[in-house]
């Protein structure tokens, strides 16, 4: 049964773990900032500003760009009000008004016995909630359900992630945060086109969390409340709930996410914290992130040239494992290294995207893998930055290195 190997369970907050009804409650919302700050951006304006702001974060696909800082460069210049003249202004907000609009939302009764449930089966838990909110506001809302933020390993706001729940790379960013695990992953969340198909396109098994199911709908996946949701867990294998990370919605959702990640992991780092090795068989962050930069450079796009001749193409793979010491990767600036690793992953998507559907059914022969395709061959690329993400994870964390503290 499922108890047998570490189940990671991504959770959803507003209608999954608290009873909040959005229709409702982000009028409000924004009315209470509106009334906020009338003095200084009349309201109108505000409100304005802020769907603009928010349907930006929608959109962004920018890996190099938090929500935050794609928020606030949209919302700033709707305003027109420095940030720094209001920052003391929306600290107050979060810290005292934003909390009177509890009243909208309601605990969820059956929440905190699954929760305690699944604490108790050492599963692998996280607030997959939209990251559309400032942690401070997610926090209150936890609360708001009955958690403390330490009861999960990670909470998404959009100061630490780069993507909204509408696209697949949310889910790839949270699980790379998580160290890319590899045994049986689940996200369940009450949102079909959030929770449920994103999460599905990336490769994850899904349960639909809905106190009244429709029993006419025939999707094929599971449904039920959050006790119907433990009772289907208890029934599952292990097998049943492992990620299938092949399809090209899955691998592009990968590499779209992995320079997120790897910025999250490294955020705030020290030009000390860059070179720290968890152990002297082992690389620093800094040299982790010159041998993708590398990696994308001469072998990644090596490959993607390829493909755009005629023919069957024989893909080469050198042995890479070296660069670190013959390029002296040790001494490299690991931030200048990440910002040339993002320039260089542009450029791959940016040729993937422009491929016609035909391409990705290309044959090719592999020097390690043999017979081969063009998707199988991204996908060898997605494997690699997965591989290099759970490291980097680890060495994030067996350093005693932290970034900024996703859930406090």
């Amino acid at each position: 049964m499922i108890n047998e190997m570490n189940l990671t369970l991504l959770l959803d907050l507003d209608g999954t773990l608290l009873d909040t009804k959005m229709d409702h409650f982000i009028p409000a919302y924004f009315q209470a900032l509106a009334d906020e700050f009338q003095s200084i951006v009349p309201s109108e304006v505000l409100v304005r500003a802020l769907i603009a702001g928010t349907n930006r974060m929608n959109e962004s696909d920018d890996f190099s760009s938090t929500l935050e800082q794609v928020f606030s460069e949209e919302f700033y210049s709707k305003i027109n009000v420095p940030r720094a003249d209001l920052e003391e202004s929306i600290d107050h907000f979060y810290d005292r008004v934003f909390p009177t609009l509890s009243h909208l939302t309601e605990r969820m009764a059956a929440s905190r016995p699954f929760v305690e449930w699944a604490i108790s089966q050492d599963f692998r838990l996280a607030v997959a909630t939209d990251p559309l909110f400032p942690r401070k506001a997610t926090l209150h809302r936890l609360r708001w359900a009955g958690f403390e933020p330490e009861q999960f390993e990670l909470v998404s706001s959009f100061e630490h992630f780069h993507f909204s729940k509408t696209q697949p790379a949310y889910y790839a960013e949270m699980l790379g945060r998580l160290g890319w695990p590899d045994g049986p992953v689940l996200m369940a969340g009450n949102d079909y086109h959030r929770d449920i198909l994103p999460a599905r396109s990336l490769g994850l098994p899904v349960f639909h969390v809905q106190s009244n199911p429709d029993p006419t709908r025939q999707s094929g996946i599971p449904t039920g409340d959050l006790e119907g949701l433990r009772s289907w867990i208890e029934k599952q294998e292990a097998r049943t709930l492992l990620p299938e990370y092949r399809s090209k919605d899955s691998v592009m959702s990968i590499l779209i996410a992995t320079p997120a990640i790897l910025s999250g992991l490294a955020m705030n780092r020290s030009s000390e914290a860059w070179s720290k090795k968890p152990s002297l068989q082992e690389w620093s962050m800094g040299e982790l992130i010159c041998h993708l930069r590398d990696t994308e450079r001469e072998i990644h796009h090596m490959q993607l040239d390829l493909f755009d001749e005629e023919g069957d193409p024989f893909i080469p793979r050198p042995d890479t494992s070296v660069w670190a010491s013959l390029r002296d990767y040790f001494h490299e600036d690991g931030s200048q290294a990440l910002m040339a690793f993002m320039v260089a992953r542009r450029e791959t998507l940016h040729r993937l995207r422009a491929l016609p559907s035909a391409s990705w059914n290309r044959k090719a022969r592999h020097a390690i893998f043999g017979p081969t395709s063009f998707l199988e061959t991204v996908g060898f690329m997605a494997d690699h930055d997965r591989m290099h993400a759970q490291q980097a994870w680890a060495i994030q964390n067996e350093s005693g290195i932290r970034p900024a503290p996703p859930i406090h």
